[in-house]
């Protein structure tokens, strides 16, 4: 006869089964892949029988794995650190790439838009001239507004004080006085994204 107790009749009529059900409309999880699947190699620890004597060596091998993670840590910090440098440094190359292919077109259109300004301080003598030079106005100004999206702008030349930075005088000053102000714009200076492209040529005069 067994020795094995004989289960309660009221546990075994209460007992319920959990009811299987598929996780999505589709089925069951398909199985994973045996090459998907990564295999850790936990480090055998020879343990004593004891456990007084099992402790230490189990905190030895927990301080071992924790420094062997700090170290883990350390390298994908630097690793970190040296892919955000790279990052910045790529978008800052990036950037000074397109600045110079845009100051290299800037610089093509100068002659164009010397010739604009050449052809808008012709005064007009008919209502034909008119028309054309109100028509080349508008055209200027909507070359200017669209070089303004990238930061293209004409330098300040309109009676205001002479700036070596931005501008380059081609007449000395005269009369008397200390500072130097621009009485003439001779040829329109521009920036781009606040660096020069070109420094407005002026005359200047004591003041």
């Amino acid at each position: 006869m067994s020795d094995q107790p004989v289960p309660d009749q009221e546990a075994v009529d209460n007992l319920t089964v959990p009811e299987l059900t598929a996780p999505h409309e589709g089925g069951f999880i398909e199985p994973v892949e045996e090459e998907d699947v990564v295999v850790v190699n936990l480090p055998e620890i020879d343990l004593p029988e004891d456990a007084e004597e099992a402790v230490p060596v189990l905190l030895a091998a927990l301080g071992a794995a924790q420094a062997e993670a700090a170290g883990y840590l350390d390298t994908m910090q630097r690793v970190a650190a040296e892919f955000d440098n790279f990052r910045k440094r790529a978008l800052r190359e990036r950037g000074e790439i397109v600045d110079r292919a845009s100051q290299r077109l800037i610089e093509r259109l100068l002659p164009t838009l010397d010739s604009f300004d050449a052809a808008l301080a012709y005064p007009a003598n008919t209502e034909a001239e008119e028309k054309l030079i109100a028509g080349m106005q508008d055209t200027h100004r909507l070359l200017m507004e669209a070089l303004a999206i990238d930061g293209f702008e004409p330098i300040n030349a309109d009676a205001v004080p002479f700036d070596p930075a931005i501008h380059e005088a081609v007449t000395g000053p005269g009369g008397d006085g200390d500072g130097e102000l621009i009485v003439r714009e001779m040829r329109r200076g521009y920036t781009l994204r606040g660096r020069v492209v070109r420094a407005a040529l002026v005359a200047v005069e004591h003041v």
